[in-house]
């Protein structure tokens, strides 16, 4: 009995699967090796706390601060003036002695400010006489 005529599709794809199957069997074994060798390195930057990579917030060491200014830069009242002014908040320490009194630990208070707080302004409405 004579062999049917295979198709040109069949001969091609029956010469290429062997070529296809050890070409697949390298690429999932080069893939596996590469994520294995990368989940390594992320175990080993972790370190011993269990973090993963990222950038880390640099501290600064805690300085006792021994001089500031009430200026408008200013931010936090240090504990040293508050305990020498008896004043809680900047704007009270302004009020009282002025925008740029320095305060220096140790040494005494500026002198109060002399500025009175201006009253404030007020307007005509407009079409009133």
């Amino acid at each position: 009995m004579p062999k049917t005529p295979a198709s040109l599709q069949d001969i091609v794809e029956a010469a290429i699967a062997p070529v296809v199957a050890r070409f697949a069997k390298t690429v999932a074994k080069r893939v596996a090796e590469a994520t294995a060798a990368r989940l390594a390195a992320e175990v080993v930057r972790a370190g011993p706390r269990g973090r993963v990579g990222g950038a880390r917030k640099a501290r600064r060491a805690r300085v006792e601060v021994t001089k500031w200014v009430a200026d408008r830069r200013a931010r936090r009242v240090p504990t040293f003036v508050i305990e020498a002014t008896g004043l809680d908040s900047k704007k009270k320490i302004v009020a009282k002695y002025g925008e740029d009194a320095a305060f220096a630990k140790g040494k005494p208070l500026p002198p109060a400010s002399a500025v009175k707080a201006r009253p404030p302004l007020i307007r005509k409405a407009v079409g009133a006489k």
